[in-house]
């Protein structure tokens, strides 16, 4: 055998090794926690028919490797909430709501503010907000009820929905991923119960906020009740009859 055929073979079976190694690694890892916590890992917060639902969003990738649907419930209506979906971003942005110095070691700047930031109010299809070495383009804008940004390469899609009831809202946060190497499955895996930190943080982070926010709001004023051609106005004095 030539040296040249013995480096190839060795090539060969170490690829193959590597590959046999990654493949029982993430063996191994989903077997540590099991299908079950692994689910309720991956569907945090969300009901069976959240988890199950195709939400705005899911065609920009249409074929995920890996989806993550996580939830919460506010109490506080979808106006109070869009705002700090919409101001999301590296600084000066609005931050993450998570943690920050988590975030910084990734080298993502982020900075998670209290207030609202008038100036990124506005999203519009086509805003690029950069996540470090990655970028991501906003693709679905519906003010108070869809936002959802994809990253340049394809791979990721992350998607908020909002849906109002009662003066209370369900915020849903859809994360869906294109693996298309061995490293990126592995890593998928490897980062799951992390990102449940993360993610879980920023869910509770954006409540505490629009709830905040709309208990700081002034209540609606009772106004005219109109009946038939004529209006009575409750907030009028009273007219006592003679």
């Amino acid at each position: 055998m030539t040296r040249a055929t013995t480096t190839h073979v060795r090539s060969t079976f170490g690829q193959a090794g590597r590959a046999g190694l990654g493949v029982a690694t993430i063996g191994l890892v989903s077997a540590h926690y099991g299908p079950r916590l692994r689910r309720r890992i991956l569907t945090w917060g969300a009901t069976p028919a959240e988890v199950a639902a195709r939400l705005p969003g899911d065609e920009l990738l249409e074929s995920a490797d890996g989806v993550t649907t996580r939830g919460i419930t506010i109490d506080a209506p979808a106006s109070a909430v869009w705002p700090w979906l919409a101001q999301m971003g590296p600084s000066p942005r609005g931050g993450a709501y998570t943690y920050d110095w988590i975030e910084n070691l990734l080298g993502l700047n982020m900075h998670s503010v209290d207030r609202l930031l008038p100036e990124f109010q506005y999203p519009k299809v086509g805003d690029m907000i950069s996540l470090g070495k990655n970028s991501m383009r906003t693709e679905l804008v519906e003010p108070e009820r869809v936002l959802a940004t994809r990253s340049q390469d394809g791979n990721w899609v992350w998607t908020f929905v909002l849906s109002e009831q009662d003066g209370r809202t369900r915020l849903i946060s859809r994360n869906r991923f294109a693996l298309p190497t061995l490293s990126a499955r592995l890593s998928l895996v490897l980062m799951e119960s992390g990102s449940l930190v993360m993610e879980r943080k920023m869910l509770f982070g954006i409540k505490e906020r629009a709830e905040r926010l709309a208990s700081d709001r002034p209540a609606p004023q009772p106004g005219p009740v109109v009946f038939g051609m004529s209006a009575i106005d409750l907030t009028a004095p009273r007219k006592e009859s003679p």
